[in-house]
């Protein structure tokens, strides 16, 4: 069997592997590179001041870029862990006004925007409560810990007339936006399907936090953390792993995939899949969680005017054992792929010839002497000389400047907003079409069936 392969190889003549090795050979498969830089720039310097909700992880993130902007200043911090409220005011200053009610942020006359970092389960109870109370929100992705949730933000964001951006910042990356224009100008032809994924393989990627020591009912509003979830007696796993568990978080889905999501969205213009089919288990992590550490998602994009249509397969895996790890779109499309990182990817592009060609895997090798003769003639009739098969162009590469940081970027947009109006791209309708299908991984794993989703009235069917 291996010399009949080796020999079918040898003798393929004007088929495609002999072309992908000519191409290679002429070296029209060197990598170009280029750097990227971002356009977002500073509107305005304006003193935004802001209360940060929520000052553990991404809490610390968010802040942080925040502060890189001119002109935005830190006022108040709210968290329900000691530990963090002490911790804030080393690092930001004793000046802080700091509470475990966030409702007390709200009422100060003196902050105009808050950033919501909690878990998943206050999303939209706080962001409606901000809105409401004449704030502008930056609130952490996933938008909603329920699909249902997603309107009464929609409409808190339009009657106030506020800012409210959700806090994927692969809606500002220069990548994304990048890629954006190269599928929109017809690079890569007509998209024909993506495939997305993020993988980890140590136990902090997997929500392993850690819990600091004098965790406890006394440093811990624990009962306010449960708001409205099921009452359990005081957990510290539970308050510092909350990703981990359904009543607080949304799982691998709700919290990776929803980036994934937000990106595709952007490069794609798509409002959304259709249809969503997935499967979850917990393979590895058994301690104590009930949610999934492994998703994998097949979804339809149905044809818009925006484009044609196309499919994502998409996965979580927390338990990757390939020591990896990693991040990535890959779209590919007819005449090329464009396959992304974090915020760097790579693009080729691929020309068909015109002629079919034949031999090789052909039933051309089945004719008999003189029907291949007659077969040759014909042949060269009507292509010539050109065998066919395809040419692979030149690959490039985009990356970002030493030291980029997307999420400054998207938090720079925000505040942009804040000042003068602009446009948001990852308002609440687009965070809760990005969420929508990202949650409904969930669903369609604990239903085992697909899951109906209407991405235009935004609603499930």
């Amino acid at each position: 069997m291996e010399k009949n392969r080796r020999h079918f190889i040898k003798n393929m003549g004007a088929s495609v592997a002999a072309i992908a090795v000519g191409t290679a050979a002429n070296g029209n498969n060197q990598t170009d590179k280029k750097i990227l830089h971002s356009s977002v720039r500073v509107s305005a310097n304006d003193k935004v001041r802001i209360g940060l909700i929520g000052a553990g992880i991404i809490g610390h993130f968010d802040t942080d870029a925040a502060l890189k902007v001119p002109g935005v200043e830190l006022v108040a911090v709210c968290d329900l862990y000691t530990g963090r409220i002490d911790a804030a005011k080393e690092k930001y200053g004793n000046q802080l006004f700091t509470t475990r009610d966030y409702r007390e942020l709200l009422n100060r006359k003196d902050i105009d925007a808050v950033l919501i970092c909690t878990p998943d389960h206050w999303h939209q109870r706080m962001a409606v409560d901000a809105l409401e109370a004449g704030k502008h929100v930056y609130c952490e992705k996933p938008m909603v810990q329920k699909i249902e949730q997603g309107y009464a933000i929609i409409n808190a964001q339009k009657k106030s007339g506020k800012v409210f951006q959700v806090g994927s910042q692969r809606a500002s990356s220069v990548a994304i936006l990048e890629a954006q224009k190269l599928v929109k100008a017809g690079t890569i032809g007509e998209l024909s399907f993506i495939q997305a994924f993020c993988d980890r393989t140590d136990s902090r990627g997997a929500w392993q936090y850690s819990i600091p020591r004098d965790a406890s009912p006394e440093t811990i509003d624990f009962d306010r953390f449960l708001g409205d979830a099921p009452k359990v007696p005081f957990d510290a796993t539970r308050f510092f792993r909350w990703r981990n568990y359904k009543d607080y978080g949304t799982g691998a889905a709700g919290d990776l995939i929803v980036h994934l999501l937000t990106g595709i969205h952007v490069i794609t213009g798509s409002l959304g899949p259709n249809k969503i089919f997935s499967l979850g288990d917990l393979k590895m992590w058994k301690d104590g969680r009930d949610a999934y550490d492994v998703v994998n998602a097949l979804m339809n994009y149905p044809e818009t005017p925006q484009h044609k249509a196309f499919q994502v397969s998409t996965r979580v895996n927390l338990t990757d054992g390939e020591g990896k790890g990693g991040f990535g779109i890959k779209l590919v499309g007819t005449e090329g792929v464009i396959d992304i990182g974090w915020n760097e990817f790579t693009y080729r592009t691929l020309k068909r010839k015109s002629a079919p060609g034949y031999g090789g895997y052909d039933s051309y090798e089945s004719f008999s002497a003189k029907g291949k003769e007659e077969f040759k003639k014909w042949y060269t009739s009507k292509y010539g000389e050109d065998f066919g098969g395809y040419e692979i162009g030149k690959e490039m590469a985009f990356a970002p400047p030493k030291g980029y940081d997307d999420r400054l970027d998207h938090l720079t947009v925000f505040f942009n907003a804040v000042r003068t109006g602009s446009t948001i791209v990852e308002d609440a309708s687009f965070g809760l079409r990005a969420a929508a299908p990202s949650i409904a991984c969930n669903l369609s794993a604990a239903l085992d069936k697909p899951i109906k989703w209407d991405p235009v009235a935004m609603k499930l069917l």
